[in-house]
Order: structure tokens, then C-alpha cells, then sequence
């Protein structure tokens, strides 16, 4: 059998390399545009912070021990251009501009996202870049070392605009954010997004809302971002308004899509066509607590889907379960963390939903180093379930998410969630964990 892959990143390789520990007999091949396969793009941030660090360190596997190890046909510099699935068969070509054309009998298109431009005049202007492939994070720390770069502007208030947005203050460059809308962080509760914004305010950070981007334009040497009542000086503008899924293959070849675009695939991850499978950020998943589709693209998700390919594409029946987006990030000295639906989207989902915030300790009263959490939790009027949390704080926060990613797992209720006999030692925490007691807070409202 001819095993095909498109894409050699974390759900590329994740497939390729199981699949072929499943079958070392199988003909496995892997089409990656770039140069570079299996590396950190979470690590980027971090990795740019720090000078003298190489962005090389963020290589998980380089490509020769993919082939010489392990056997896979792994062909980096080969872009796809087309799939014809009814021949089975994709198109590709070199960076000489060759063409040619390669056969499969299983094909797994596993070609991440891709970062949003928006069609602002002065986009392509030298010194404007985005940060989504080790590429991109190559590029972008080189320029900084070479450049003496002292101001930069972010476009966009998200993860990596928040991460990266830490990494350049730590490089003792000036840092201004800047987004359309009003609302900092809007899919967070309020009393939580304050204690962020508040943060990056006490570090110097320039938070611009309603400051929609009209033009980006050459200025005293540099740039200069312009908005409707001001300009905003940079040596650098980093664009970070968010990605949608690489999935242009996928529709030319006619299959389906879903949200924002994603390709549509079933709990085996495969598409619409039967020989043709979808893993990775390109690709929706199913929400465990809605039952319905999404799209959020994370790393865990990524590689564990990779390996669902595998096992399907070598016979052993594997199904996903659905996922809760629970995703952590640090800005500065604080820790974020959300799992499940917020209290809008609970609505939008259907469900009678009732929320509460509140405030705990990161550890045992009077105990060194503890600090303020704030806890939102949701949860369902009608059926009691909880439905989702977010955390803040600067000690205990990351951690702490793993008990409500499984009880959303698990279908849990608040009250049976509120039951949990969770750990207590007075470093860790206090004797009612703030889980617990943001749990008995939402029993009142529910």
C-alpha cells in the first residue's frame, strides 16, 4: 500500500512515522514544501526572547532521521498543488518548477493553517512579518538581530500576539498592540481579561482598542501604522490577527468543509472521500461538550490525530474523542487558562447557562508565594453539566486545568465536579482548592 502525506509537521510526521512502526513493509512518502519538518512553533515566542539561543534548538527530528531511520520517503522542498482523487493521485512541484505526479492509495493532507494577512495597504512592505512556520520565526528573529530594532507595533491581540509580545519587551524593544475592536480578549470574562490587560499596561506595553488599521507606510526609516486619528512608529510591525485552516487542496479536490473552512472529517479522521484522510489544523474536530463540529487548532490535538491516521490507515480501528480547547498561556508573570465553552458560547450552544467568578488563593492562607486566582466556571441550568473554565493568576494556574478538561470530558456535573476529592498540601493550595469552590458558588446560581 501506498501511504501519501501532505505536510511534515506534527500531524504529518505523527502518522507517517506510526504508521510505518505499524507496517515497516508500507511505502510511506511525505510532500513538505518547506525545508523544515517537526519542530516547537509553540516554542517560537521563547525562542526569540532569548538571542542566543539558535531557533535551530526548536528541531524536534530532522528530515534524514525520518529517512534513514525509519524508512519514510520524506521530500522536502515539494509543494502540492492538486489532488485528483477519482485517479488518486496529487501534483506537485519543485522549487525549479518541475512538475510531477505521484500515486496513493491512502492520503493523508496534513497542511496546518496558514497566518491572516489582511488586505491593508502596505502589507508587503519590508519589516511587516507574521509567525507561523519556523520560516517565518527564522526570518523574524534574524531581523531583529540585524535590524536594531527599538519599537515594534503588534497587529492583533491574540495567543501569539500576547506571547510574542512578552519575547520582544524582553529584548528591550518598545511594544504596541493594536486591534479594530473595543473588547480586549472578548471571548474571556471581563473581571479575568482586566487583570491581563492591566499586566502588559504595568509593563509598558502600548494596549490600543478601537484602533483600526487604515495603512501601513514607510516612515523616517521605518514604518508607521496609521489608524484613523493617529500613526504609530515601528522598526517592525508583527501581524498576528489569528490563521484559518491550509485547506485549499481539499476544496479544489472537492471535499467537504466545515467551519471557518476546515475539512470536514468524521471520529477516524477521514474526509468526505473514503481513501482520504485530514489531521492536524486543517482539519475540524468534534466538541465533547457541544456534540458539534470545531475547529481549534492545537498542538496535542495535532499529534494525536496524526496517530489516529496511522492506526486507521493500517487497519486498527481508531476514534477520536472530541475535544474541550483547553489551551494555557503566560503573559509576563501571569498564567492563562481555558477549557470548554465560555458563557456565550454556552448560549449560542443551547444551553441554560449561569456562570460565576471568583477569587481563591494560589496556595495555603499566609503560606510564601501565594497569590490571587480568578476563577470563571459555566455551567447548565437545565442539566446541571459544567460546561467550561477559565483561570488567571500569577502561581497555580496552568496546572489546575487539568481537572475540569477531564470532568468536561467526563460529562460531569457541577455538583458531581464539586465532589472531586482533589489533592491539598499548603504549598500547593489552599484546603478548598478554587476549583471547588468556584464549583459550589455555581451550585447557588444553577
Amino acid at each position: 500500500m501506498d501511504f501519501l502525506v501532505i505536510g511534515g509537521d506534527a500531524a504529518g510526521m505523527s502518522a507517517a512515522s506510526r504508521a510505518k512502526r505499524h507496517r515497516p513493509d508500507l511505502n510511506v512518502t511525505v510532500l513538505e514544501k518547506t525545508a523544515d519538518v517537526s519542530y516547537s512553533a509553540c516554542g517560537m515566542p521563547y525562542n526569540i526572547a532569548d538571542p542566543d539561543r539558535s531557533i535551530e534548538d526548536l528541531v524536534v527530528r530532522r528530515a534524514e532521521v525520518f529517512r534513514d531511520k525509519q524508512g519514510i520517503d520524506l521530500k522536502t522542498g515539494i509543494q502540492a498543488t492538486a489532488i485528483d482523487p477519482a485517479n488518486r493521485t496529487v501534483s506537485t512541484r519543485d522549487a525549479e518548477g518541475r512538475e510531477q505526479s505521484t500515486r496513493y492509495d491512502r492520503l493523508l493532507i496534513a497542511t496546518g493553517a496558514t497566518p491572516i494577512k489582511p488586505e491593508i495597504p502596505g502589507i508587503d512592505l519590508p519589516g511587516v512579518m507574521v509567525l507561523k512556520s519556523l520560516a517565518h520565526g527564522r526570518a523574524l528573529k534574524a531581523f531583529i538581530g540585524q535590524e536594531a530594532v527599538r519599537r515594534t507595533v503588534i497587529i492583533g491581540m491574540g495567543y501569539i500576539a500576547l506571547e510574542m509580545c512578552e519575547a520582544l519587551h524582553e529584548r528591550g524593544i518598545e511594544v504596541a498592540m493594536v486591534k479594530p475592536r473595543p473588547v480586549f480578549l472578548p471571548w474571556m470574562e471581563a473581571e479575568l481579561a482586566a487583570e491581563i490587560k492591566t499586566e502588559l499596561e504595568s509593563k509598558g506595553i502600548g494596549v490600543h482598542l478601537g484602533f483600526p488599521v487604515e495603512r501601513i507606510e514607510a516612515a523616517d526609516g521605518g514604518l508607521a501604522v496609521v489608524g484613523p486619528d493617529r500613526a504609530l512608529a515601528a522598526d517592525l510591525v508583527l501581524v498576528a490577527v489569528g490563521i484559518r485552516p491550509a485547506s485549499e487542496l481539499a476544496v479544489g479536490a472537492g471535499l467537504q468543509t466545515s467551519i471557518n473552512g476546515a475539512i470536514a472529517v468524521d471520529t477516524r479522521q477521514r474526509a468526505s472521500d473514503r481513501n482520504i484522510y485530514a489531521a492536524g489544523d486543517c482539519a475540524d474536530a468534534f466538541h465533547a461538550v457541544t456534540g458539534k463540529r470545531a475547529w481549534i487548532p492545537l498542538a496535542l490535538r495535532a499529534n494525536r490525530a496524526g496517530w489516529a491516521v496511522a492506526d486507521n490507515v493500517c487497519g486498527i480501528d481508531r476514534r477520536l474523542a472530541g475535544l474541550v480547547g483547553s489551551a494555557v498561556f503566560k503573559v509576563f508573570d501571569y498564567q492563562v487558562a481555558r477549557t470548554g465553552l465560555n458563557l456565550e458560547e454556552a448560549s449560542a450552544a443551547g444551553f441554560e447557562a449561569a456562570s460565576v467568578t471568583i477569587k481563591s488563593r494560589s496556595r495555603a492562607h499566609a503560606h510564601p508565594g501565594s497569590s490571587t486566582i480568578h476563577v470563571h466556571m459555566v455551567g447548565d441550568r437545565g442539566s446541571g453539566r459544567l460546561l467550561g473554565v477559565q483561570m488567571v493568576g500569577r502561581d497555580g494556574v496552568a496546572h489546575r486545568l487539568h481537572a475540569p478538561a477531564v470532568a468536561l470530558h467526563a460529562h460531569m456535573s457541577v455538583e458531581q465536579f464539586s465532589q472531586a476529592d482533589l489533592g491539598y498540601a499548603p504549598p500547593f493550595g489552599p484546603t478548598w482548592d478554587p476549583m471547588l469552590t468556584a464549583a459550589n458558588q455555581l451550585m447557588k446560581k444553577l
